[in-house]
């Protein structure tokens, strides 16, 4: 029961629109801190779900990230810098591609976890 409500809150958290916001922030403050935060986030979302959860969880609040990343960042589409200021991807080709790189950091993080929920099922 444990796993399966902390599985809901990882994707309860994972409803925020990462890569949005750090486009976003990008745009409006010529800030690259929010892809920090989102790599910060995402790995301690990936690293805490996997070792108190199962990796679906992690699996379904990425895509739906992904899908609310997608919502917002078509509504910004009236604004015509927005659509010309990640030259040379378009908004939605940067979605897809930062939500694709950063994967990869969760999976390290979803490693990581996994050794040391092994590690304590062996001593314990």
């Amino acid at each position: 029961m444990k796993k399966i409500i902390v599985g809901i809150l990882i994707v309860c958290l994972y409803c925020f629109p990462f890569v949005y916001n750090s486009m976003y922030q990008d745009f409006a403050n010529r800030s690259m801190l929010g892809y920090l935060l989102m790599l910060m986030a995402t790995l301690l979302l990936a690293f805490l779900g996997k070792l108190f959860s199962s990796s679906i969880y992690l699996i379904i609040g990425n895509i739906i990230s992904v899908i609310i990343s997608f919502y917002f960042i078509n509504e910004m589409s009236w604004n015509e810098e927005w659509g010309g200021y990640f030259k040379p991807l378009t908004p939605n080709q940067l979605l897809i591609f930062a939500s694709v790189l950063f994967l990869v950091p969760q999976l390290f993080a979803m490693r990581l976890a996994k050794k040391l929920k092994d590690r304590d099922r062996v001593k314990g």
